[in-house]
């Protein structure tokens, strides 16, 4: 008995089923070709945007390899910041912030400091740009402005690199504290290099410097 129940409910589910695939047959369908559809748009935008890497990797390197060989003096300048210019037109966000920093770091290399400073500007305010890069640009654009810049924008543009958990933390502390020096503010300097000299987690080098220059103004 028990065996022809389990048949009968077979039977029925079968016919529940095909009753199920005539009615929703075409929907399931469709739903299957959008399914793969998405499935094969996802693997072609993948293949697409790893292209474009490649494409913007090769002439981002292709762009520097010209410049160290060239080097950017004279008549070799403008063809070394059209190199990189050409990848920031039309490379993915990374390769184009990587090429707007190396043409900034051209043009002042170059005695083009305004250039230059519209550039980390730039960099610092793209809010696409990644955090590290953006903060490394507005690093840049302090240490070229730190013997002649205004130090309450100098001091403004510093204090949020060093804050804690910034990558730039350490070297940020240590423009602050030169740029207490500038001003002769000779007290307040050597208090933070005295802190940065003994800060186990800032690099060696600047506890280096921070003991050095500590030791020079009477720490």
């Amino acid at each position: 008995m028990v065996d022809i129940f389990d048949e009968v409910e077979e039977e029925l589910r079968e016919e529940r089923m095909q009753e199920f695939l005539k009615k929703n047959g075409v929907l399931l369908f469709a739903a299957a070709l959008m399914v793969i559809g998405a499935v094969a748009g996802w693997k072609a935008w993948g293949w697409y945007e790893n292209r474009q890497d490649t494409d913007a990797a090769n002439r981002y390197l292709a762009a520097a390899t010209r410049t160290e060989a060239a080097g950017v003096a004279g008549p070799n300048l403008p063809a070394a910041i059209a190199a990189f210019q050409t990848v920031e037109a039309s490379a993915p966000e990374g390769y184009r912030v990587l090429a707007r920093l190396r043409e900034a770091a051209l043009r002042a290399d170059s005695g083009d400091p305004r250039g230059a400073a519209a550039l980390w500007d730039q960099v610092a305010a793209d809010s696409s740009a990644d955090p590290l890069l953006r903060d490394l640009a507005s690093f840049t654009w302090c240490l070229h402005y730190a013997d002649k810049g205004d130090p309450a924008l100098l001091e403004g543009r510093l204090k949020p690199l060093a804050a804690p958990g910034n990558a730039w933390r350490s070297l940020a502390r240590e423009q602050l504290a030169l740029l207490e020096l500038r001003q002769g503010h000779t007290e307040a300097a050597m208090t933070q290099l005295k802190k940065l000299a003994e800060d186990t987690t800032a690099p060696n080098g600047v506890r280096g410097r921070a003991s050095a220059l500590l030791a020079r103004v009477g720490g």
